[in-house]
């Protein structure tokens, strides 16, 4: 492979001058070097042809056994030095100090068409930052990584991305509900990619330790590297950082919303600077539209990270790093502002959302009463999200209402006439509403189509693969990843995974609540 590798955050940032791979707090240091564990019998399961043209990686180079060396940390190209990032972070609310990558280790930077990737591999191995766990990642979660940070690429929502899947060869041990019944399974290695992998907790440790002097060497690199157009640093500068940052997690979180993402750890060290979605853990999407889901059993009491609170946590994690950079600025007044700006922004941004699913394009007064009366039919009984604005492109009167959504019901036989009644009120609004745009219907539909998918990775359709693969049987995980790349498109191909989630899917580890057991 002839990449072109230029590493920048190794060689511009200061370096943990410990070489020993031994738990420890790491001071005065944005990352520690470290070298991936060695394989046993590594295999390649999937790789993802879009990025390896990203990397300027050919077809055939890919199937060379250097890179499957190379992308499962068993050989460590010339003149590049793999390393663990050091931060802290914000776990479900309360401050845990130093955290860092603890199953991540980055192994170089790449430019390829005037565009730099971070190549980073989960699951390769111990760091200083591991703590009590092993570095090792197990073939449940990296299907589950891999396939939905592609698909969420193809969806429109601003991701890091993945290049690879592989067996490592090596059993991992893991309790997968936390209730004291581990077991082994198959361990696995993932190769994601961002143009970085910084987040609020790489801010936050230096802030914490009052190490000013690494806090601005870590904000300068930043805005060089990843927000040159703001300029060269001063206070100025660090506000409109902030600003930026404060926007583009706010993109980020409204893409989740119209799809029906739920991160499902949205604590701060999982938070990108960048504004991209990292760390796909205890995931999941929708199925009946219900604001207070959390696909996160260690979330299960408290629900911090459900559905309807991710842009309240946004807002919450923006202020942590606005905390964080505060000793550079020194003014808390125009950090403010910008929190309180994204308070009207979410508010502005999700009703534009909101109408462009619902094929409503112009400015109507009691546009909101609509959506507002929307949101609440929904969660009157259990109704499929993206079943529902997918079909309701078809939408043309309220007499046929029922016979274009009833399929996004999940008990439509059973459902009251006082619901009922709510919604037949809904559809004649609605109607009416529609008489506004001047887009016929045909029109209107595509572009509904455009914002609503048909096809998203819901958990029980990862879980199959998880299953197929416990068996040797990865070609599930093929189907599915080319199905999610046209998650927009028809497809009939794929017309089986348009469906609700099925009943035994419901309480089914792996498809209801997922852990953050990796």
């Amino acid at each position: 492979m002839n990449l072109s590798i230029n590493d920048k955050f190794n060689k511009e940032l200061p370096a943990d001058p410990i070489l020993e791979n031994s738990r420890r707090q790491v001071a005065e240091a944005c990352f520690s070097y470290v070298t991936p564990k060695q394989t046993a019998k590594p295999k390649m399961l999937h790789i993802s042809p879009e990025m390896l043209e990203n990397l300027g990686i050919s077809r055939e180079e890919a199937q060379n056994e250097a890179f499957l060396d190379v992308f499962t940390g068993n050989k460590i190209l010339l003149n590049t030095k793999p390393y663990a990032m050091c931060y802290g972070g914000h776990q479900f609310g309360n401050w845990v100090g130093q955290l860092g990558d603890g199953r991540a280790i980055n192994l170089f930077e790449v430019n390829h068409k005037d565009k730099t990737w971070q190549i980073q591999l989960k699951g390769a191995g111990e760091t200083p930052y591991s703590r009590n766990a092993d570095g090792l990642a197990v073939l449940r979660s990296s299907i589950r990584e891999y396939l939905c940070s592609e698909a969420m690429f193809h969806l429109g929502i601003p991701t890091t991305r993945a290049l690879s899947l592989a067996l490592s060869g090596d059993q991992v041990l893991r309790d997968v509900m936390y209730d004291g019944n581990a077991a082994y399974e198959k361990g696995a290695i993932v190769c994601r990619t961002a143009e970085s992998f910084l987040r609020f907790g790489n801010y936050q440790i230096f802030a914490a330790r009052q190490d000013d002097k690494n806090l601005r060497v870590l904000v300068d690199y930043t805005i060089k590297h990843h927000f040159p157009h703001l300029g060269t640093p001063s206070k100025d500068t660090y506000i409109a950082f902030f600003d930026e940052v404060s926007k583009r997690t706010l993109k980020m979180i409204v893409e989740w919303q119209r799809v029906g993402f739920v991160h499902g750890v949205m604590n701060t060290d999982n938070m990108s600077i960048l504004g991209l979605t990292i760390d796909y853990g205890p995931y999941g999407w929708l199925e009946g539209y219900d604001y207070g889901w959390t696909p996160n059993t260690t979330d299960r009491q408290h629900k911090r990270y459900r559905y309807g609170n991710q842009p309240n946590i946004g807002l919450w994690n923006l202020l942590q790093l606005a905390n964080a950079i505060y000793p550079l600025i020194e003014e808390a007044e125009p950090l403010e502002a910008i929190l309180n700006q994204y308070k009207i922004d979410f508010d502005d941004k999700s009703f534009e959302m909101m109408k462009a699913k619902l094929g409503l394009y112009q400015d109507i007064d009691n546009d909101e009463y609509l959506v507002k009366d929307l949101e609440e039919n929904l969660q009157l009984v259990e109704t499929d999200m993206t079943i529902f604005f997918r079909n309701l492109s078809n939408f043309k009167n309220e007499e046929t209402g029922f016979d274009v959504l009833k399929d996004a019901f999940y008990d439509f036989d059973n459902m009251s006439d006082t619901v009922k009644e709510k919604w037949e009120m809904w559809f004649l609004n609605y109607k009416v509403r529609l008489q506004h745009e001047s887009e016929i219907y045909a029109g209107r539909k595509k572009k509904m189509n455009r914002v609503n998918p048909k096809y998203v990775l819901r958990n029980y359709m990862a879980q199959l693969a998880i299953d197929d693969a416990d068996k040797g049987n990865y070609e599930l995980i093929d189907e599915l990843f080319q199905m999610l790349k046209k998650p927009y498109s028809e497809q009939p191909e794929y017309e089986k995974w348009f469906a609700k989630r099925p009943d035994w899917a419901r309480h089914k580890v792996g498809c209801s609540m997922l852990s953050c057991s990796s």
